[in-house]
Order: C-alpha cells, then sequence, then structure tokens
C-alpha cells in the first residue's frame, strides 16, 4: 500500500522574529499538527524547511528528532529523472509532504510535476489548506473574480514586455478576464511602470505586496492614476518585496 503525499502550505514570507506568530495566524493547526507527524518531506530548501519544522514544533511535537526527519530537494535545478526518486518513501508505504519555500506548493512551484508524476503511480495526494497570494490578491484587488488567468513572469526585455503587456490586455477586454502577474522582487517597479504605460487609461491595474504580513498592502487604480502617482513619486513600498501584479482591460 502506498503512503499519501501531502501538499504542505508555508507563511507567505516573514521578517526575523515573526515566523512563529506568523504560522499559528496563518498556517492552521490541524496543517501544522499533520505536518509534525511526518518523517518524510520534498522541499524547494532542506535549510529553510527544517527552520520552519523547528518552529511547528515548538507547538506540536514531530514525530522524529529533528535530525532524523529526511528531506529531500526538489527545485528548478532538479532533473525530471530524480522525481521517480522523490516517489520512493510514498510507494514503500510512508507518508510524504511537499512543502513550498512560500504559500501552498505545486502553484507557480517545481512541485507540480511530483505531484503529476504522484496521480500517475496512483499515489493519494492531499493538499491542505493554507495562503495562496495570488487568491488572495485577487480576493482583494475587486477585479473580476469570474475569470481570471495567471501567467507567471513576463519577459524581463522592455520590448518583449510590453508586447506581451498588450496582447494580455486585449484578451483582458475581450474575456472581460483579470490577469495576473508576478516578478522577482528587485524588478517591481519596473513592472508597474510599464503596466502604467502601456494599458489604456482606464484599465485597473492592482498591486498586492506582502499578503498576510504586517506590511501588508493592496492598492487598485486606473492605469492613469498610477502613471500620474509614479510621475510624482509616488509608487508603492515595494521594493524587493513580495507582489502580485493584476489588471483588468477597461
Amino acid at each position: 500500500m502506498t503512503g499519501t503525499l501531502f501538499l504542505i502550505p508555508n507563511t507567505l514570507g516573514y521578517n526575523e522574529g515573526q515566523q512563529d506568530g506568523l504560522l499559528a495566524k496563518i498556517i492552521p493547526d490541524t496543517v501544522q499538527s499533520m505536518s509534525a507527524q511526518l518523517s518524510y518531506f520534498v522541499a524547494e530548501n532542506a535549510k529553510t524547511t527544517r527552520a520552519y519544522l523547528k518552529f511547528l514544533g515548538q507547538h506540536h511535537p514531530l514525530k522524529l528528532a529533528m535530525q532524523d526527519i529526511q528531506i529531500s530537494e526538489l527545485n528548478v535545478n532538479t532533473p525530471a529523472q530524480a522525481l521517480e526518486g522523490l516517489l520512493q518513501p510514498l510507494l514503500q508505504g510512508h507518508d510524504v509532504g511537499l512543502i513550498s519555500e512560500a504559500g501552498v506548493p505545486a502553484v507557480a512551484d517545481p512541485g507540480a510535476n511530483l505531484v503529476r508524476l504522484a496521480h500517475q503511480r496512483n499515489i493519494t495526494v492531499r493538499p491542505l489548506v493554507g495562503p495562496s497570494s495570488l487568491l488572495l490578491a485577487l480576493m482583494g484587488s475587486g477585479l473580476n473574480g469570474q475569470s481570471f488567468a495567471f501567467h507567471g513572469y513576463l519577459p524581463t526585455d522592455a520590448a518583449l514586455r510590453a508586447k506581451r503587456i498588450k496582447e494580455l490586455e486585449d484578451r483582458s477586454r475581450k474575456e472581460k478576464q483579470t490577469q495576473l502577474l508576478i516578478e522577482t522582487p528587485y524588478r517591481n517597479a519596473a513592472m508597474l511602470e510599464a503596466l502604467a504605460n502601456q494599458c489604456q487609461a482606464q484599465s485597473l491595474i492592482c498591486v498586492a505586496t506582502d499578503l498576510t504580513l504586517p506590511t501588508e498592502s493592496i492598492q487598485t487604480r486606473t492605469a492613469a492614476e498610477w502613471k500620474k502617482r509614479l510621475s510624482a513619486g509616488q509608487a508603492p513600498d515595494f521594493h524587493k518585496k513580495p507582489t502580485v501584479f493584476l489588471f483588468l482591460a477597461s
């Protein structure tokens, strides 16, 4: 009998000294308790996952001593042929937790490939409740939540990025569909400037930063309003902070 692959949510980030409080507030107690009972994990980074488990252990006794918990890494550099090996504990009957660096695993996350392979091997997959920056941003944006699409990262080349924004705005207008994007945090300013300059004046743009954190900010304005604020030096406080960008064509 195979084990179960549990998809374990993480916090959406934290400042030094905040993680313990955020775990208690953001991650349901039942998820914390279940996570503490696992002996095998797959994670993007073993070091940060051990820190996560250490905080969990302050509220829920861990099944094993920290040094005995097995954590295998799965990230963008993991070759496809290594995925089968990551499933071996499951095929041997052990439950395994798949955990992301932030938010829910397998969404904009390399864990999706492992989940797909688990289904192919008839392994039970159980997603657990936790914070998703994409859904929280959509909820807080005021934009269309009936039809939306997530596109990940846009091209870093300015001309290609402008072209892609125009394409997505045309799609948004035609389908009345909210478009969601993310960016490397140090490029947030360039992304907002591109959206403000390329979108039609009355298109709505939302900037959702540091979701669930004490510094959380969600602002929805027209492209024209953003352009005016940026020209006046009134950009959001989002430099090097995780941010979701959303827009809906007028």
